[in-house]
């Protein structure tokens, strides 16, 4: 299994296809498989690196306090270590903001970044689930995955499934290490730097996304960032409406001149 340790823990990746890179970065509290339908159709064009972030999948699960640019960083070595020197970013959520600052700190690495959510700043949501995971990870666990998901979705036999997939997953879980992820995501607000932002930005927002009116908020102020909104989903509309997320990547692509002919 291939780990990169270039920022001091062990982070998981895996590698899909062939041709520019494309790096995908997960979301609360699922792991590099929120990505699942885009890993297997953009690699059609595009060499996919999935990420486990620390904390997640087969990633060193982190109990101490950490940063949201020690994940960035942890990005970035993932990178160095595949020789990529300039990608196509995804990220959900918290991967939203770790590719907010990979691309005010790192804008020479990106061709474009693409946020699923896109908060830039601190969320009043974040205690609660800090506080929910360190006290009953089984417990809490599967009620967050199904407030990330519009609910049809979620008792949908597709969204059971899916999200049961991650249930199953628990075994690999801590749910400190968890908690860590959101005090990181919680501590760094980079509102005030978004108008500095070079790299192309597209945000996404389901339609019923609690972070829709943060994405708004966040591609008023990047100069030319694309605002789309995907219909009748939730905040992980990547995994909800694959068909009509990748619509808009491809589209948004296109319009940079970042997608490959086949």
């Amino acid at each position: 299994m291939p780990y990169s340790q270039a920022n001091g823990v062990d982070i998981w990746y895996e590698v899909k296809g062939d041709g520019p890179a494309m790096v995908l970065v997960h979301a609360n509290p699922f792991d590099h498989d929120l990505w699942l339908y885009q890993t297997v159709h953009f690699s059609t064009w595009f060499t996919v690196v999935g990420i486990d972030i620390r904390g997640y999948g087969r990633s060193s699960k982190v109990t101490r306090p950490f940063a949201l640019m020690d994940m960035a960083e942890d990005v970035v070595g993932v990178m160095k270590d595949l020789e990529i020197d300039h990608a196509v970013l995804g990220g959900c959520s918290v991967g939203s903001g770790i590719a907010i600052m990979l691309g005010l700190e790192y804008p020479e690495l990106f061709d474009a970044i693409i946020l699923v959510g896109g908060n830039s700043g601190v969320s009043s949501r974040y205690q609660s689930r800090i506080d929910g995971y360190r006290k009953d990870l089984g417990g809490y666990h599967i009620k967050h995955l199904r407030e990330l998901v519009a609910p049809a979705f979620a008792d949908s036999p597709l969204g059971r499934h899916l999200l049961d997939m991650w249930v199953e997953r628990e075994p690999r879980l801590k749910g400190e290490a968890i908690a860590q992820v959101f005090m990181a995501g919680n501590h760094t607000d980079n509102t005030d730097r978004l108008p500095t932002m070079t790299v192309p930005t597209l945000v996404i927002n389901g339609e019923l996304d609690h972070s829709l009116p943060a994405g708004k908020r966040t591609a008023s102020l990047i100069p030319g960032a694309m605002h789309k909104v995907l219909p009748a989903t939730g905040h992980a509309c990547c995994l909800e409406d694959p068909a009509g997320f990748d619509r808009l990547v491809i589209e948004f692509l296109q319009f940079h001149n970042l997608m490959p002919a086949l």
